[in-house]
């Protein structure tokens, strides 16, 4: 991987020695001549790696480890000294030093020790990510309902806007998409959190059913009513009420959630008792309900008092920088379940991942790979474990023509990498961020790809 590394050395020849031989490998390198200006660097801009020389006058290269670790703890640092001794080594190593060289350097050493500390500080600011990331699955968002899209964001500084209101809120996106999820953190950020969350999907029930769940009906009121039954309104006094599908309600139904939303109040199904309410409303669709409107299928009125405030959920295939995370919590969720120890999923086996284009959304997602939990054979999950489909999808050759693997992987990563930065308006710094990688490996994939001059190509289109 390419990086960005800063040289802190008061002899100039080594900084000079090691920044011509580490950009050959392709690598950002900045040289500092003492501790107090490589702050002063690092304060300006973020370095992966450090390379400090120990004996330097004022602050010697342990002070520098020092004081890194303490405000740049994603950061290694290499240590080098012309006088070696066992107990600088031991020194060092204890106070987090990646690793000690001796000078004179010999290139070799040098090249394989960076790409270990750099290969080091990738996972280390990885695994960060993620554990703080699931912290915040965990903590209340659930599964599906986590993201750093930039589509995605948007959606949660939405829901928390909206949150503390008594707005009415409508849930958009096709299945899958996550829409419970949202409509539960919406609840959960309310100040109705501790009042009921009731959920009820209204296209799995018959319309005569469904009136009589929603709104409770009297003894004797219909066939079967052998005694009076409180609904899902009552349930929900006080909290919120969540209804799925609520484009599959009928025009009679529809005109009774009309007066509850206006009124807040309601008749139970063969009773004249008129009972009034509290109750905040979510409703979701993966419908056109505009549409469905101007065909006179629903009512305009309702549909203008349910979309105070609409939320659309991106589907999968538009937030493909976020199947990592949301596959990396699936994981870990299923190895729990199934009592495995399958602790990773392989760089292949995310690129194909990352290529498929998700109809199932969110939902999909979680099947694939709970498969693979259940089918892995070793504590990494790898395209083996996926479904043939999806791999071969993935690949996606021309008929008849077979490509080695690393060739055929291509092609996903091109694509994955174009729609990142297409989801990001091509910023290469947001885009980077969404991929976990560094603006240097970014800009060298575009290059590879050629995609340096698509967008440019694309805004004269």
């Amino acid at each position: 991987m390419t990086a960005r590394i800063l040289i802190v050395d008061d002899d100039p020849l080594v900084p000079r020695t090691l920044r011509i031989l580490l950009r050959k490998h392709g690598h950002d390198v900045d040289a500092a001549e003492h501790a107090r200006e490589a702050f002063e660097r690092m304060a300006e801009e973020p370095y992966d790696l450090v390379i400090s020389d120990i004996n330097m006058p004022e602050l010697d290269g342990f002070a520098v480890l020092k004081q890194i670790k303490q405000d740049y703890p994603a950061c290694e640092v290499i240590l080098l000294t012309g006088y070696g001794t066992i107990e600088n080594a031991v020194r060092g190593m204890k106070d987090g030093a990646f690793d000690y060289i001796t000078k004179p350097v010999l290139d070799d050493e040098m090249v394989v020790v960076v790409d270990r500390a750099l290969e080091s500080a990738r996972l280390r600011t990885e695994n960060a990510d993620l554990k703080k990331r699931l912290a915040t699955v965990e903590g209340g968002k659930g599964d599906g309902a986590v993201g750093r899209d930039t589509a995605f964001v948007k959606v949660f500084e939405t829901v928390e806007a909206v949150a503390p209101t008594r707005a009415t809120v409508l849930i958009t996106g096709e299945s899958g998409t996550g829409k419970s999820l949202v409509a539960k953190r919406v609840h959960e950020l309310s100040g109705r959190r501790d009042e009921p969350f009731v959920e009820i999907n209204c296209g799995a029930l018959p319309e005569g059913l469904l009136e009589s769940e929603l709104f409770g009906h009297a003894k004797g009121s219909f066939t079967g009513a052998t005694s009076e039954r409180a609904g899902r309104f009552l349930a929900a006094n006080g909290g919120t009420l969540f209804l799925d599908e609520i484009g599959t309600a009928s025009q009679a139904l529809q005109v009774k959630l009309l007066r509850v939303i206006q009124e807040r109040t309601f008749e139970p199904v063969g009773s004249e008792e008129t009972i009034s309410i509290d109750v905040r409303l979510i409703l979701a669709t993966n419908e056109d309900l505009a549409r469905r409107v101007e065909e006179g299928s629903f009512r305009r009125d309702l549909y203008y008092r349910i979309s105070v405030v609409p939320i659309h959920l991106p589907p999968l295939r538009e937030r493909i920088s976020d199947v990592p995370l949301l596959a990396q919590h699936f994981l870990k969720r299923f190895s729990a379940e199934n009592e495995k120890l399958v602790e990773r999923i392989d760089d292949n086996a995310m690129t194909i991942l990352q290529a498929h284009n998700w109809p199932g959304n969110i939902r999909e997602l979680e099947n694939v790979v709970e498969r693979g939990v259940i089918l892995a054979q070793s504590e990494v999950l790898t395209p083996r474990d996926l479904p043939p489909d999806l791999a071969k999808t993935a690949a996606a050759p021309e008929p008849g023509q077979t490509l080695p693997l690393r060739k055929a992987l291509e092609i996903p990563e091109r694509e994955i990498i174009e729609r990142t930065l297409r989801s990001h308006n091509w910023n290469r710094q947001e885009t980077a961020a969404a991929l976990m990688i560094n603006r240097t490996t970014l800009f060298n994939k575009m290059r590879k790809y050629r995609l340096l001059g698509k967008k440019s190509e694309q805004q004269a289109v």
